[in-house]
């Protein structure tokens, strides 16, 4: 593309994302939502609700408005709303928003077979809840719903109604592929007729993703001269979803030469929020926020990264908040293992390294997972040295759990060679296990206690109740994160491992700051 364009980023995570099946954020979570997508990644524009859905939905958006109206921000926020008289119209108005998205029939169809009426009658009756707006003086967009359809199947239709709504005070007409039927080459098309039809009109392009084409059927719009786009974060939406933000942002800089006014390095932290608002886990390989979009597995890869970036593309880690990661398994070389000794600050001769990589490569075979924290453990194994002993044993531990009573965990662990017991209750078995660690920690040592900031149960795909669980847990300690994974046939003895891990890699950390005082 040649001139530099500007488009307009319209999110409706609030409303078309929250129709993804079993999803369903209650007002807090919305408002939550509302002020990362609006105050952080600073779309234009966010649809928040449908109208008259329940009281629920109406204290969310009033809430959602009079944030939004103390930071001058009301006109950012819409509703959807219907051809119902005064009906959607005053529930908008009562909830305090100032902008309707009025859902109106873009095909024949829909207007002959839903809706049962003539176009002159449904042309009438949308001018009626328009010149209501106008008395309420709320903004007003249009929605042609199934306007894919109308372009093939009746375009006459299409082109009468925008005819006869373009010298209304409509601000915005919102062409949706209702039922996600097109492809790019028909997107181009139908958007460039809309476009040679109505030169000065304001068009937004709403993608859904049936065929796995919103992102391309969202670009094919753009390469039309559309102005506006309507995404969702993480791609949620009505079966298969809607055009996901992240990927549709990083396409448009770096592919056409348009700007938006997102803030890239807020996309993975926002997504991270509405994948855990909405428990619909994102995909390890979804682009730009998926949990290994940013990791080499390869060892080629590595050592291409290392001789002048060789595997780099645009899509940097860094500018979505994120870092590369080099993972290890069985086509890991060298390069990937020195990536991560480099990370730990660790360096090995090459016939160390040889047997290592080695090590990892048999590890990977068995489809083992082998995490940079998990190294450290590896390299002792492997090489025997006496540098990486364990500091912290635990030697024996006691859980009982009795019903009606809360778990209690009995425990003896040697820390740098000197033996501790400790005991405590817990709301669950491990709780009660940490429980006692923490006290030796924070009242006999007298020292800090990471924090536990996620913890994930996985077990292999048709497992049976004898089946490994591994256990990957997430603690933040002195401004750093960091993993560590448990495997064992017991849930609370995986989740033990990881935590001995853990106290093993502080202790580490402890030794070297001791040693540098």
């Amino acid at each position: 593309m040649g001139e530099r364009v500007k488009i307009e980023i319209m999110d409706t995570t609030l409303r078309d994302g929250e129709q993804t099946s079993g999803v369903s954020f209650v007002p807090h979570e919305k408002l939550m939502i509302a002020r990362l997508l609006l105050e952080e990644l600073k779309v234009d524009r966010i649809e928040v609700a449908s109208a008259r859905v329940s009281d629920g939905e109406l204290d969310a958006v009033k809430m959602i408005c009079d944030w939004a109206a103390r930071r001058n921000m009301l006109h950012k926020v819409e509703v959807l709303g219907f051809v119902d008289g005064h009906n959607s119209l005053d529930w908008i108005h009562s909830a305090g928003c100032r902008v309707i998205n009025l859902l109106c029939k873009g095909s024949l169809k829909h207007c002959t077979y839903q809706l049962k009426k003539t176009q002159e009658e449904h042309i009438r009756d949308i001018k009626a809840v328009i010149d209501y707006a106008d008395e309420l003086d709320i903004e007003v967009n249009v929605y042609l719903e199934d306007w894919s359809n109308g372009m093939k199947d009746s375009s006459e239709y299409v082109y009468q109604l925008v005819d006869a709504l373009k010298e209304t005070s409509i601000k915005r007409f919102m062409l949706p592929d209702t039922l996600g039927i097109l492809n790019p080459l028909q997107v181009v098309e139908f958007m460039r007729k809309m476009k040679k039809r109505y030169p000065d009109l304001h068009f937004d392009f709403h993608a859904h993703n049936d065929y796995d084409l919103a992102v391309s059927n969202v670009l094919a719009a753009v390469l039309s001269k559309v102005k506006g786009l309507h995404t969702t974060i993480n791609g949620l939406g009505e079966r298969a979803g809607n055009a996901p933000l992240a990927s549709v942002q990083a396409i448009l800089k770096d592919h056409f030469n348009a700007t938006t006014n997102i803030d890239e390095s807020r996309l993975n932290d926002i997504s991270r929020v509405v994948e855990s608002y909405s428990s619909i886990m994102i995909p390890a390989n979804q682009p730009i926020v998926g949990e290994n979009v940013f990791t080499q597995v390869a060892g080629v890869h590595a050592d291409g990264d290392n001789k002048n970036n060789l595997y780099y593309n645009d899509l940097l880690p860094e500018r979505f908040g994120r870092k590369r990661e080099y993972a290890m398994g069985k086509t890991s070389g060298k390069a990937n293992i020195r990536k991560n000794l480099e990370s730990l600050g660790l360096e090995l001769d090459e016939e160390s390294m040889k047997r290592v990589t080695e090590r990892i490569i048999a590890l990977g075979d068995k489809k083992e997972l082998v995490t940079p924290e998990d190294l450290p453990y590896i390299i002792s194994d492997v090489l025997k040295h006496d540098y990486r002993s364990d500091r912290v044993v635990l030697q024996s531990y006691f859980v009982t759990l009795t019903h009606g009573l809360k778990p209690i965990a009995t425990l003896s662990i040697m820390i740098n060679g000197t033996t501790y017991e400790e005991s405590s209750s817990g709301d669950g078995q491990y709780d009660a296990f940490v429980r006692a660690l923490r006290k030796i920690y924070k009242v006999t040592l007298n020292r800090k206690f990471p924090m536990l900031t996620n913890y994930a149960v996985s077990i292999p795909p048709g497992g049976r109740t004898d089946a490994f669980v591994q256990t990957v847990i997430t603690w933040s300690f002195e401004d750093k994160v960091f993993r560590t994974r448990g495997l064992d046939a017991d849930q609370t003895e995986a989740a033990i491992k990881a935590t001995i891990k853990m106290l093993n890699i502080i202790e580490e950390t402890y030794d070297k700051e001791a040693s540098e005082a």
